[in-house]
């Protein structure tokens, strides 16, 4: 599985970025996938290649490279949970610094870069992500309704930017939430917020979930939910980007 190690020019600097694609010499779909709050790390590594051996070029870009490169300093291997509280700390207000601004500014760059790699077909591509990158992805769905035909957010906050962002977008959606991060009522409205604004969705709680159980690198992982994950990702981008 070929990879690369990449510098996205943008208009605040160059950010650091990993890419995925299958060996086969046919230009493919395009996957923009936002990584969780804790970066680029082997456990990402993993997923994009993943995804990419179903025949996607996948570009995972560093969220915080205004910051300095991926990973952040003292990254354990597995992060349990007093690694993850310290790392939190960290992250947090990195988190708060990256305003939705930075985010669009830096979506344009993502999908221009991805648009323009040889190895990547003409047409849309889709955008996934994770905790925080959840939001970004939706905020990049929003702002290029004609580019990104297909979003997933997993254990992300996906509707704090409220309803004005989710009725922007034009792409096929899947949330997947976590147990522990919405209750059914709140699942409820944030489904009626869908619902009027008459975005074609699937929206659930992963059941015995805790937040971030994608991240096999974590305490929260759920190998359950994480097959899931993929039960619900590869379909949904099978019906909006066309591999060959």
């Amino acid at each position: 599985m070929p990879t690369k190690t990449l510098r996205i020019p943008t208009t605040d600097g160059r950010a650091d970025a990993f890419a995925a694609f299958p060996d086969h010499g046919e230009r493919r779909p395009g996957v923009l996938m936002y990584a969780d709050g804790f970066g680029i790390r082997p456990v990402l590594r993993e997923m994009a290649r993943e995804l990419a051996g179903h025949g996607y070029y996948v570009l995972v870009p560093d969220l915080f490279y205004r910051h300095g490169p991926a990973p952040l300093t003292g990254l354990p291997a597995h992060i349990g949970e007093e690694a993850r509280l310290a790392l939190m700390a960290q992250v947090m207000p990195l988190i708060e610094a990256h305003t939705t601004a930075r985010a669009l500014r830096d979506a344009d760059a993502y999908l221009s870069f991805l648009a323009a790699q040889p190895e990547v077909a003409a047409g849309p591509v889709a955008v996934t992500g994770y905790c925080i990158g959840g939001l970004l992805a939706v905020r990049t769905a929003s702002a290029h309704p004609g580019q990104v035909a297909a979003v997933a957010a997993f254990h992300g906050p996906v509707g704090a930017d409220g309803p004005g962002t989710l009725a922007g977008i034009t792409a096929q959606v899947h949330f997947g939430h976590a147990e522990s991060d919405l209750t059914p009522e709140a699942l409820g409205e944030l489904n009626r917020v869908l619902d009027t604004a008459g975005v074609d969705y699937t929206s659930e709680i992963y059941p015995g979930t805790v937040h971030g159980f994608t991240m096999s690198d974590t305490d929260a992982f759920d190998p359950a939910g994480l097959r899931r994950h993929w039960d619900r990702l590869l379909p949904l981008l099978g019906r909006t980007v066309t591999t060959s």
